[in-house]
């Protein structure tokens, strides 16, 4: 059952006229082949046309000959290859600039996200709704600790940081033109592109489905790339960590105040000072105090690096390979040139 949420009225309307259908890609090689296969057999029964945006994220294989291959085949397949790796949302981000389509569709080169989940989403689209998002209710060949670490993230993010992000989610989703315009005024450098779609609004619903294993290659976000993700996430939408490490100075402060009355009061009344807890109680505070200073100049440190990147105005990303699309000046309509994804 799908769920859904709006802030206005829903004025139903028809399939798109053009449907852009963006695919990043990394080290896909294995997977091309059977992309390719899926993408085309969605092509030929879907009945809307379709403008299929590959972006190679920088790959070390041979996936850029493939796709460029596949481009070669068909004027409807535009390829976008990168100088080098710049990450995945920034690649999501390059295929979203070049797409022209009345409405896109964001999906992985790894087909853990049916595209036959199109379908659904169009009938959501043609109700009105500017964002269909997947919603994973099964995640196939993932692990206990990525399922729990998964699930966790969202619950904490909507505790804590956003609470209109839909739970279980990625950046599986069918976007509208109107949302996608504003959503690309967004050209921030550390960028979490679900967490974006939930902020610029416009009405959304979910279309539920199984998330399929990897038929080919592996995964592109090992425990080291979801750290740093999760915490793009949290530092893009939140001040919370810095609070927290404030609140944590007044609880130090307050605990350190605390055993002074406390060993002041006993002085005052004669009481004996053991030498030993003292002693060790005071180097335990001193650590802990210590690591929470530690702590919350690392918290502030964090927000002034990204701060520093983002003053230096550099574009989000550098193309060195273009097939059947033209450059984008200043990386999309409307926005600011020198952060554009031009090269």
């Amino acid at each position: 059952m799908a769920q859904a949420r709006s802030t206005r009225r829903l004025r139903p309307r028809g399939n798109p006229s053009l449907l852009s259908v963006v695919i990043p890609c990394f080290n896909e090689e294995p997977m091309v082949p059977t992309l390719r296969q899926r993408v085309e057999q969605l092509q030929a029964t879907l009945g809307v046309p379709l403008e299929i945006v590959l972006v190679d994220d920088g790959s070390a294989d041979g996936t850029l000959d493939l796709l460029l291959e596949w481009a070669a085949a068909s004027p409807a397949v535009k390829v976008v290859g990168f100088s080098r790796n710049f990450g995945h949302q920034i690649a999501v981000t390059a295929g979203l600039d070049h797409a022209t389509g009345d409405a896109v569709v964001i999906m992985d080169a790894d087909l853990q996200d049916p595209p036959e989940v199109i379908v659904e989403m169009l009938a959501r689209y043609r109700l009105g709704y500017d964002v269909v998002y997947g919603q994973r209710e099964a995640r196939a060949g993932e692990s206990v600790f990525k399922r729990l670490s998964a699930w966790l993230f969202y619950r904490l993010m909507r505790a804590f940081v956003m609470k209109e992000l839909p739970p279980d989610t990625g950046d599986f989703r069918l976007v509208s033109r109107p949302c996608l315009d504003a959503l690309l005024r967004l050209r921030e450098t550390h960028r979490f592109m679900r967490g974006l779609g939930t902020w610029v609004g416009f009405p959304q619903a979910a279309v539920r489905y199984a998330r399929a294993g990897r038929s080919a290659g592996e995964t592109k976000y090992p425990l080291g790339r979801m750290l740093r993700f999760a915490m793009t996430a949290v530092l893009s939408f939140s001040p919370a960590p810095l609070r927290l490490s404030f609140l944590l100075g007044v609880l130090f402060t307050l605990g350190g105040l605390g055993y002074g009355s406390w060993a002041l009061v006993r002085w005052c009344l004669g009481l004996h000072l053991p030498g030993g807890r003292t002693a060790t109680a005071v180097i335990v505070l001193v650590c802990l105090v210590g690591g929470a200073l530690q702590l919350s100049l690392g918290m502030v440190g964090e927000y002034v690096a990204r701060i520093f990147e983002e003053v230096k105005g550099r574009p989000l990303y550098l193309v060195s390979t273009r097939a059947n699309c033209e450059p984008r000046e200043g990386g999309h309509p409307g926005a600011d040139a020198r952060h554009g994804g031009g090269a």
